[in-house]
Formats: structure tokens, sequence, C-alpha cells
């Protein structure tokens, strides 16, 4: 299948004229092809007071203060306190728990109180959700599923202000997000074979990751 036998978007955009305004809109741009009172409504939600429009413009003002400046892990704190929050909720992988417990003292060191939950809270046995013996990763032996709705659960008792999320799987986090109340940003985004930096695999695209071209395998995943 090709871009031309689906509906194109701003995957397939050269212009991005909704930027700078200074190119010309494709025949296919989104932006232009908007009911102008579906753009006004979206103009009130984040002009408004309400907790949608105080995150929007948190998360411009960092950028725009900050650009090219901060790490993401300093910048999660510069947003953090520009939406008041104080609780800072963690969902984090058991993989990345010493990550979490740095984390956890940059938080505190500004000023934060950090409370992070393990993706294997509960210790439920993969088993028990239905996941036949052989798709764990070592079978023959206890090996607990992540548990991302607990995680949720448990942070949204705390009632924590923002929530971090640190590692989870794909889907995982996906869970986790739907069922958390407070609002969620993303720190760390898994990727096992190449060191949580899932982007690196789309630079090198045309090089080492030329599995990636790869349709029939593509297709079997």
């Amino acid at each position: 299948m090709t871009t031309d036998t689906i509906d194109k978007s701003c995957a397939d955009c050269r212009q991005m004229n909704c930027y700078r305004q200074d190119k010309i809109y494709p025949k296919f741009c989104l932006t232009e092809a908007l009911d102008p009172a579906e753009r006004e409504d979206t103009l009130e939600i984040y002009k408004g007071d309400g907790l949608d429009g105080r995150l929007a413009r948190a998360a411009a003002e960092v950028e725009a203060v900050y650009y090219g400046k901060l790490t993401r892990v300093e910048e999660t704190l510069a947003f953090a306190r520009r939406i008041g929050a104080q609780r800072i909720g963690v969902a984090t992988c058991v993989g990345l728990i010493e990550e979490t417990r740095r984390f956890a003292e940059v938080l505190r060191l500004g000023g934060f109180e950090p409370y992070a939950v393990l993706c294997k809270v509960g210790a439920i046995d993969k088993t028990a959700i239905g996941l036949a013996e052989e798709m764990k990763v070592k079978p023959g032996g206890p090996e607990c599923c992540c548990n991302p709705i607990l995680q949720a659960r448990l942070l949204n008792a705390h009632k924590t202000d923002l929530n971090v999320v640190i590692g989870l799987c794909v889907g995982h986090d996906s869970l986790f997000i739907r069922h958390s109340e407070a609002p969620v940003t993303v720190l760390v985004a898994k990727d096992r074979v190449l060191a949580h930096n899932p982007v690196a695999a789309l630079y090198t695209a045309h090089s080492y990751m030329k599995r990636l071209n790869d349709e029939d395998r593509l297709k079997g995943l």
C-alpha cells in the first residue's frame, strides 16, 4: 500500500506551513480542512483556566524559556512546578529501578514529593492472566506480570498531581495512561535493544537498522 491509496496526513507533508506560516499548505493539509468551529473550540480550551489550559501554557513556557538548555529530567521538574504539582507519581519498570531512585532524589532536591510504584506490584504470575507458561521470558518458574492498572490505581489513591512514566513496556504504558487520574508525562520510553533510545532505530533505518525497510518482516511482527 502506498500513500497514494490512503488518506494523506501530516507525515506526508513537506511544507509544515502550520508552524511558521512561511510556505504554502498542501492540498491535503489538515489545518486547511479544519472546521473553523473545531479550531475555535480547542483554542478556547487552551485559553481557559482549566487543567488543559494550564498544562498547555506550562508546556509552551518551558519550551520557550529552556529550549535546548535543559535535559528532559530538568524539563519535567520545570513543567511540574508551573502546573503547581507537588506530589509526583512515578510508574516505573523493575528494570529501571536504579534510574527511578536517582530521579526520586532529584525530585526531592527540587522540593517535590516523589512516590514510585513498581510495575510488578501485586506479584501476579503471568499464567494467572491467561498467558501460557511458555510465553514467559523464563518458563518453568514464577514470573510476575506487569500491573500498570494497579500502578495507576495506587498513584490515584496517593492523589498525585503529575505522574511520570519510567520505562513501562509498550502497551503497559497505554494501560497506565488510560487509568491514571493525574496528567501523565514520559521520562523514559523503553527500548531494551537501544538503551532506551527508540529514535535511534529511525536514525539508522538505512544503515544498521535496514530491517525496518523489510515489508514482509514488518508485516510478520
